[in-house]
Parts: C-alpha cells; structure tokens; sequence
C-alpha cells in the first residue's frame, strides 16, 4: 500500500501529468488560432506547480516515497521549480513565433511541453535507475516530436532524425551501462548502490565498464565533447521555440541526473568518472569555443557555445572529492549548480531576442540579421548584450560570477593539474569571448537592414525585460542564490 509521503512527495508531477491530459482534450474544442485559452491555462498550471514545488524546497525536508523510488529534497525540487519557470518563459516567448508558423493549429505544443517538463521533473526526482531512465524516455520522445512539430519543413524534420538517431543510441549507452552496474551491485536503487559499492566487495572491473557506458549516456544529454555533434544540427534545424526548450530546462534535468547517479549513486567511484569528466570538459572547452568562431549562424553558434559552457558544469562535477577527501564536495558542486541555473537564465534571454525578431516574417538566425539593432530598438539591443556579455563572463554579469565560482572550486582542490586546467577554461573563455562581442559590435555600430522597429507583445515585453534585468542584479548581488544552491547540495549530499 502507498503511504500518504509518497503521495505528498509526486504531487507535483500528479497535477503535470492530469493537467497535460486536460489541456490535450479540451484544446480540441479550442477555435482560436493563436490557442488563447490553451496557453493561459498552461501557464497557470505551470504557475501552480512552481509554486508547489518551491514550498517544498523551502521546507527543506527530504521525503523518499513509493519504496525509495522517489526523492522530494531541496536540491530536486529547486531543479524542478527553475524547470517548471524556465518552460513557463520559453511558452512566452515562443507563442508568437510558433503562431506566425502554422505550428498551433493543435495543442501539442503546449501538451508536449508539459510532457516534456514531466519527464524532467521525473528525472529529476528519480531515486532509482528505473525511474530516472523513464524520466529520460518520456523527455526525449516528446523532443523528437517537438523539433518536427513544422511537419511541411525538411530542416526540421531532418534535425529531428537526426536527434532520435543519435538520442536511441546515447539511450542505449546509458541503459547498458546501467545494467552493468546492476549486474554488479544487485540493485536498482540509488542508495543501495551506493552502499554496495562503497562495501568494495564487487568487482572493481565490471564497475568501470558499466561506468564508461553510464559517463557516455551522460555526456550526450549534456552535449560534451565528443558525443555533441547533435547540438549544433538540432539547434539550428529544430523550430527556434522549441530549440529553447532544449537549450533551456533540459540542462537543468541533465545536471540533476549526473547528481543523482555519479555522486548519490556512484560516489565511492569518484576517482574514475572524475577522470572521464575531466577529458569531457576540456575537449568541450576546446571544441566548444574554436568552432563558435567560424559560425555564422546565431543559433549554431549558441549550439557551440553550449558545448563549451557544459564544460564548464563537468569542471564543477569533477572538483568534488581529492584523493577520496568529499572535503570539496559541497562547494564543488553548488558551483556547478549555480552555473547551470544562471546559464539557463542566460540562454533564455538570448534565444527570446532571436525569437522576437524572428516574427518579422524571417528566421533571424544569422548574425548579419542583428545588424543596427541598437538603432531600430535599444531595448532588445540591450537585453541582448547583457546575455551575451552574461555568456561571456564579462562582470558584472552573472556569468562571470559563475565562471568564477567554478574556477575556484577547481584550484581549491589544490591540485596542479587542476589549476593547470583553470588557466586552460580561462584561455578559452578569452577565445569565447571574441565571437560573442563580435555580435554586440554588429547590433550596435553595424548598419541596420531594415529601418522597421521591433514590436512585441506586452507580455513578451514584461518577461523579457525582467530577464535581462535579473542577469545584472544577480551578477551585483550573487549571494542569495549562491546560498540557495549550497544548502541543497549540502542537504543532498548529508542524506
């Protein structure tokens, strides 16, 4: 029988998965074009369960329900409610694109979403190899189906061949690396993993080989170097609303289960998946910021420097434990934590601008597209150059407190190869930065194409102010969040 915590503990993807059949059944009586009421009743119920879940984050307890398959603690339901946000925003922004494009004659933009954002928050709090692998499945399926939701594109549809082709394969990784393990320890549960491997009387080898498979399944969904090649095709093929879904809250799931199975399930093995972690972040650095440069194409060069900032998260991930000391591991990976929360914040500021001028009747994906727009708007010009300037590590932004929080994490360890590699993140967050203000010098001193200014909704208006707005106060006054991010890491790591 399924006690009342267990209950507690899944009500917010209760309320996602009920509320993602509703809007499914009555957008079928739904006349409007534009899909008025399905959107706003989506954004409610997204409203809702942020709300929910930040009351549960707040709380500060940990809840395991439905036989140590589910975790509700603060780490996870921060990731969920920033998910949940994150998604919220991308639906505002992409609306009036995905309106202009023929891609709302149904619901399935916003019932795929919701989906999507279930299969994170399943992800996300999975306390089993069962369940974060069906969190998994459920998250990328209604991707596939999103990037070729423009069925009548040939673009699109081919990033999302490519995308399900790739996907399958990097599933396929994960799931054998994770019967490995469970052929090993005996388990599928997290925490006895943990406790099996920690006893150190299972095979050392088949442990490593499971783990190689695991680390490649991991790295794939975070789009590490080498298993990347996907990012830049799906990010330029797939329709821009939905490129924002995966560049946005997706990363969030990622980052939550590489916690969950390398550091709750797999921390006695640090000093291997460590190492493989670290030659993931630097061919991501490298990679990442030298292929940014010859891009002309805004939203593949945002694929790239995806790329380069995921290595920026594996250097937090890989800071954790020296010489089997977890003296580091709360600072290392709230580092990390808050990297990828402001880098999701980051990449929806950026990716609203591309939308917004977008629905002038064109794809504004080149960088030539941004020509002048200073002088047609200052405002979205503005909000622009503090995302790019924010990618860039540039203070005061918030990037550069994230780039700085890792990096200390990093030569905290003390390690000379570490503070080897901060001076390499740092050489290439130099290269990185060339091909972000080359785009900052186009906006404001090339001249404009056209002389029509940029309109956009009020709301669209409202939120995308706000975002650029919160890149600056939280770069100023970073502490709050910082704060945030370690007392759920440290809460994570005491249970």
């Amino acid at each position: 029988m399924i006690d009342k915590l267990s209950w507690i503990s899944a009500y917010p993807e209760i309320i996602l998965l009920i509320m993602a059949c509703v809007i499914a059944l009555a957008d079928l009586g739904v006349t409007s074009a534009r899909r008025t009421s399905t959107h706003w009743l989506t954004l409610v119920t997204l409203a809702v369960v942020a709300a929910l879940e930040a009351s549960y984050a707040s709380a500060g307890a940990t809840v395991y329900g439905f036989g140590n398959m589910v975790v509700s603690d603060p780490m996870g339901n921060w990731l969920k409610c920033f998910s949940t946000i994150a998604l919220m925003v991308t639906l505002v922004y992409g609306r009036p694109y995905a309106a202009e494009r023929d891609m709302l004659r149904g619901g399935e933009l916003f019932s795929l979403s919701m989906f999507a954002l279930l299969g994170i928050s399943i992800m996300i709090s999975g306390n089993n190899f069962l369940v974060i692998y069906m969190g998994l499945e459920l998250l990328t399926l209604s991707s596939y189906a999103l990037v070729a939701l423009r069925r009548d594109d040939a673009t699109a549809t081919e990033a999302a061949m490519k995308y399900f082709v790739l996907g399958a394969l990097a599933s396929g990784f994960l799931l054998y690396g994770l019967s490995m393990i469970y052929g090993a320890t005996g388990s599928l549960d997290v925490n006895a993993v943990s406790k099996a491997i920690a006893s150190g009387q299972i095979n050392h080898q088949v442990l490593i080989f499971g783990l190689v498979f695991v680390v490649a399944g991991l790295a794939f969904k975070l789009g590490a170097v080498p298993f990347h090649m996907w990012i830049p095709d799906v990010y330029q093929g797939a329709p821009t609303a939905v490129t924002l879904l995966i560049g946005g809250a997706t990363k969030l799931a990622a980052f939550a289960i590489c916690i969950r199975l390398l550091v709750e399930g797999m921390l006695p093995l640090a000093i291997d998946w460590q190492q493989m972690l670290m030659v993931l972040s630097i061919g991501s650095l490298f990679v990442g910021n030298l292929a940014a440069i010859a891009q002309t194409n805004l939203k593949r060069m945002l694929a790239y420097s995806t790329i380069s900032h995921m290595g920026f998260v594996l250097i937090g991930l890989m800071s954790g434990v020296v010489d089997g000391d977890v003296h580091y591991a709360a600072n290392a990976y709230s580092s990390s934590m808050f990297y990828v929360v402001t880098y999701v914040l980051t990449t929806l500021g950026s990716f609203g601008v591309i939308l917004l001028l977008a629905r002038e009747g064109f794809e504004s994906e080149e960088i030539a597209d941004f020509a002048g727009l200073n002088d047609r708007s200052p405002l979205y010009a503005g909000v622009m150059a503090v995302c790019l300037f924010s990618l860039a590590g540039i203070p005061p932004m918030v990037g550069f407190y994230a780039k700085l929080a890792v990096l200390q994490a990093l030569i905290a360890t003390g390690q000379t190869f570490n503070i080897g590699l901060a001076v390499f993140a740092v050489m290439m967050s130099l290269i990185g930065a060339f091909y972000y203000l080359r785009v900052v010098k186009v906006m404001y001193f090339d001249k404009p194409i056209t002389a029509s200014t940029v309109s956009a909704p009020f709301d669209v208006r409202a939120v995308l102010s706000i975002n650029g707005a919160l890149l600056l106060v939280l770069g100023l006054l970073p502490g709050g969040l910082m704060a945030l991010c370690a007392n759920a890491v440290v809460q994570m790591l005491g249970t």
